[in-house]
């Protein structure tokens, strides 16, 4: 009877276990490093010239990794090289704001090979789960792939899902977002798994990835575009609050601005009143810079790279600088003294265009409003931050999907 019973579960320790931890931490460092030898893949993990090549033969069996050219340059024979297989799972992103989505789809080494961009001015609120059917499709398209091939799809919106109730909060402006229905439509609709994720919060995730904050375990990021709001990562992990809505500062009461009521009714608050892009060239007007107002977010950028240009030289375009940092610096100063951050990163188009010269302005103005001394730091990933931010999102839970080999 003893023979028939079952096994006893796999526990770590166990050499099916131990096998699969090597895999992963082999994976890991061929997406890190790139081409590696047999024997380079045995010094990095520790492992013996016949268990890495039993490693990689298990690997290469599995579809994971490939044999990849060889290496050349030094004594002795070349040495066959090994890379992660790109093709073993693909992942897409969505950037979504009123006025288009954005979509990209990678590899499984985080290589983007599809992009499409959906225009959606106009659209009717009730093609929602067809605008984002299309804008991904176009993206699959693109990277010559089947909707099928998604492992996974993260979509980024401006606000926060209620995980309560299933509706979008903190963003009016996108019209059919807000049905109580629509993540299940979405769910019914395709075949991947689908999460959901605030645009700031993604721009963090690429910033703590690949960017600025790498390495940082607790750090705040404050975005500036088309609207002003925070991401606050504690202990490595994004806090998003009771509704989603952590980190959005724009409705943060301030001195220096009327006090806002009905905040959501009016779609902003107190910060991004005095230090939203639309503040900008309001600022420059009574500075007697002549601008237009609109679009917010372009004119400001392009108002505050001028002033950084021409600081010390021009006197209006100085003083632009040094009245929009104080106003930046006032906000800043509630988040620093309820979370105390060690570094703060200063990320989106109306923020970044100050470059270096805004940054020392707005830590100077912090050191004189704040208690603690945050450091600060402009924002290094540029190009589509919020979609780069939904791929790695969607990388890590399939990596370690795809990259168990334990099952």
């Amino acid at each position: 009877m003893a023979g028939n019973l079952p096994g006893p579960p796999h526990t770590p320790g166990t050499p099916r276990v131990l096998r699969a931890m090597n895999d992963r931490a082999a994976l890991d460092l061929l997406l890190e490093h790139g081409p590696l030898s047999r024997t380079r893949i045995g010094k990095l993990t520790g492992l013996s010239k016949p268990t890495a090549s039993q490693l990689l033969a298990r690997l290469e069996a599995a579809g994971l990794v490939v044999a990849t050219g060889t290496s050349e340059g030094r004594p002795g024979p070349n040495a066959q090289l090994y890379t992660v297989n790109a093709g073993a799972a693909h992942v897409a992103g969505l950037d979504v704001n009123g006025r288009r989505i954005a979509a990209a789809v990678a590899d499984v080494t985080g290589r983007t090979v599809g992009e499409f961009e959906l225009a959606t001015p106009g659209r009717r609120a009730d093609s929602v789960v067809r605008q984002v059917a299309d804008a991904l499709d176009g993206a699959v398209k693109d990277a010559g792939l089947a909707r099928a091939d998604v492992h996974r799809l993260v979509i980024g919106t401006p606000g926060a899902f209620d995980p309560g109730t299933g509706r979008l909060r903190y963003a009016s402006h996108l019209p059919g977002w807000h049905s109580p229905t629509l993540l299940d439509e979405l769910a019914a609709f395709l075949p991947m798994p689908v999460e959901y994720e605030n645009d700031v919060n993604l721009v963090a995730v690429a910033e703590q990835r690949l960017g600025a904050a790498r390495g940082h375990e607790d750090f705040v990021l404050l975005w500036n575009e088309e609207g002003l709001g925070a991401a606050l990562v504690i202990n490595g992990r994004l806090h998003r609050g009771f509704t989603g809505g952590a980190g959005e500062v724009g409705f943060l009461p301030v001195p220096g601005t009327p006090l806002v009521r009905q905040v959501v009714k009016a779609n902003s608050g107190g910060f991004q009143e005095l230090a939203g892009a639309q503040s900008v060239p309001r600022l420059a007007r009574s500075l007697g810079i002549d601008t237009p107002q609109q679009p917010y977010a372009k004119v400001a950028a392009g108002l505050l790279a001028r002033a950084a240009a021409a600081y010390e030289e021009d006197e209006a375009l100085t003083e632009l600088l040094h009245q929009y940092a104080q106003r930046l610096a006032t906000g800043l100063a509630s988040v620093t003294a309820v979370l105390d951050p060690g570094l703060i990163v200063l990320a989106g188009g109306a923020v970044a265009a100050g470059g270096e010269v805004l940054r020392s302005l707005i830590q100077s103005e912090l050191a004189e409003l704040a208690a603690s001394r945050p450091r600060l730091v402009v924002g290094e990933i540029d190009r589509t931050p919020v979609l780069r931010g939904a791929l790695e999102r969607a990388l890590a839970d399939t990596r370690d999907e795809v990259f168990d080999t334990s099952r």
